[in-house]
């Protein structure tokens, strides 16, 4: 699951120092001997590196700033550039230890809130798709949700808050794969525990309608008239106007069952749904 764009990631441009002559001369990802530089001149061509979107090279140079000068006002810099530019390069795994690193050494800093922030849209870009393994989804919620806790009033905040609420859906999407996989070889109370954990930790994305209605499904299918009803009275109050609700309408009907609250006529446009 990619985010919008990589230009969202604020890097101050008080990290960044342009100018400088090239280290590499014009040979890219070749081993950096270790030969005592000048910490300036270090960071300038790491930073001409990344402008220049030679994000290899920058990552080398940022890492050396570190090696040779670790107590300098630079290598905490550095650090953090070091991350984003691997995370420009899709090497996540880097990104996330080096933005770890950088708040592990620098929790007070200003720039500490992208470092988290970098972190969770490390995991966000590896989401995969709702048929596999979602570990990577619940990493990046709990990345997000780290940066709303620490610092709810910024940009970064305003964006996890979004990202949440898409992998929220992801998350709802999954629980549903499974459930109808389970409802399909009539495994109904684990396709019950499936649907219900939608509703209860899951209840404002896309998918709550549809847990419901096969909530009311399952249980008709046991012979838990009563659960089913509740099920489908939730449906209906909430979310009445859904071909959902007509669904489950008809099924409680055909099982003797009156509700209180009557499904919206359905809307069929020739051509359009």
């Amino acid at each position: 699951m990619k985010s919008p764009s990589k230009s969202f990631l604020l890097v101050s441009t008080a990290l960044l120092v342009p100018g400088g002559c090239s280290l590499f001369d014009g040979s890219r990802n070749e081993s950096l001997a270790y030969v005592e530089r000048p910490v300036e001149l270090l960071y300038n061509n790491a930073s001409d590196s990344l402008e220049k979107r030679r994000y290899d090279d920058a990552v080398l140079l940022f890492d050396e700033v570190e090696r040779q000068h670790p107590y300098s006002e630079w290598a905490s810099r550095a650090n953090l550039m070091s991350a984003f530019a691997n995370y420009q390069t899709n090497n996540y795994d880097d990104a996330i230890t080096a933005a770890r690193r950088y708040i592990s050494l620098h929790p007070g800093n200003d720039e500490t809130v992208y470092a988290y922030y970098l972190i969770a849209i490390c995991y966000f870009e590896q989401i995969v798709d709702v048929g596999r393994d979602q570990k990577t989804s619940e990493d990046a919620l709990a990345a997000f949700d780290d940066v709303v806790r620490r610092y709810p009033e910024t940009e970064y905040a305003a964006d996890a808050r979004l990202k949440m609420d898409m992998i929220r859906d992801q998350l709802a999407g999954k629980e549903m794969e499974i459930g109808r996989w389970y409802l399909r070889r009539n495994q109904h109370l684990a396709a019950i525990n499936r649907f219900k954990r939608v509703i209860d930790e899951f209840e404002t994305t896309s998918h709550t309608p549809e847990a419901l209605y096969r909530l009311t499904e399952s249980y008709l299918s046991i012979g838990l008239q009563s659960e089913a009803m509740k099920s489908a009275s939730v449906l209906g109050y909430n979310y009445g106007g859904t071909d959902w609700y007509a669904d489950a309408y008809e099924l409680m009907s055909d099982e003797g069952q009156s509700m209180s609250v009557k499904p919206a006529s359905r809307k069929r446009f020739l051509g359009l749904f």
